[in-house]
């Protein structure tokens, strides 16, 4: 048996982790969408490309569908305004007077 590994707990952990990068101030931004199951990513979106990515065979698939849906790839854009700049806006006064 391996007793390296911790025992399994039956909880699995999904995540969707945003991450938002800024290019001079607020001039420029991209966002990327990361779809996390258990540490491993399996899918993820970059508003520079326009489309999803899939990093594994699921992924691959779940990138297929998502892609053919243009409401879905609209909508990520559309973050880059609504969660991207918005926090920007919102926490740059707080930082920056530290």
């Amino acid at each position: 048996p391996l007793t390296c590994l911790p025992a399994h707990t039956g909880v699995f952990q999904w995540m969707l982790k945003l991450e938002c990068h800024f290019i001079n101030g607020s001039d420029r931004v991209r966002l990327v969408e990361r779809f996390i199951y258990n540490r491993e990513q399996l899918v993820q979106f970059h508003t520079n490309l326009g489309h999803f990515v899939g990093d594994t065979p699921f992924g691959e698939v779940q990138a297929r569908h998502w892609n053919s849906q243009p409401e879905l790839l609209e909508e990520g854009q559309v973050q880059v305004d609504t969660f991207c700049r918005h926090n920007y806006e919102a926490s740059t006064p707080l930082l920056l007077n530290r």
